[in-house]
């Protein structure tokens, strides 16, 4: 069994999974537009709007889309953890995820890492990335 975060925008699903992809060094495997889906005719969606996308990255895996902004709710109560075993590839991804975001914790090392930090991105996105190497 695997399990994955599947995150919902508000109409950015296409430019938040281009620049995870760009971030996390990942590709998009899989993007479809509700005017490309078939049986979406008449549907409240913008046809341009994302109703499936998927992006892998290493062993992580992403999917997400837009939703009608009558159901749209920000993202509360859990986060994307990312663990990397490389201090300063976990630095870069971190502040690379943080800029245009708000920064809650910032990066440095704690009693059980050599780095941690967490925050919520400029799409919404709360993150958490975290050092696998002890301090």
């Amino acid at each position: 069994m695997d399990a994955c975060p599947y995150l919902n925008f508000d109409g950015r699903c296409r430019e938040a999974f281009a620049f995870y992809a760009e971030v996390l060094g990942g590709r998009i495997d899989f993007l479809q537009t509700f005017g490309e889906s078939p049986g979406c005719d008449g549907m409240a969606m913008p046809r341009d709007a994302v109703i499936h996308a998927s992006l892998s990255a290493d062993a992580v895996r992403l999917m997400g889309s837009d939703c009608p902004k009558e159901r749209f709710r920000p993202m509360q109560g859990l986060y994307v953890a990312l663990q990397i075993d490389d201090p300063d590839r976990a630095r870069r991804v971190f502040e690379a995820l943080m800029d245009g975001g708000r920064v809650e914790m910032p990066f440095a090392p704690t009693f059980w890492s050599a780095g941690f930090g967490c925050g919520t991105d400029r799409f919404g996105t709360p993150w958490m990335v975290n050092c696998t190497r002890a301090p």
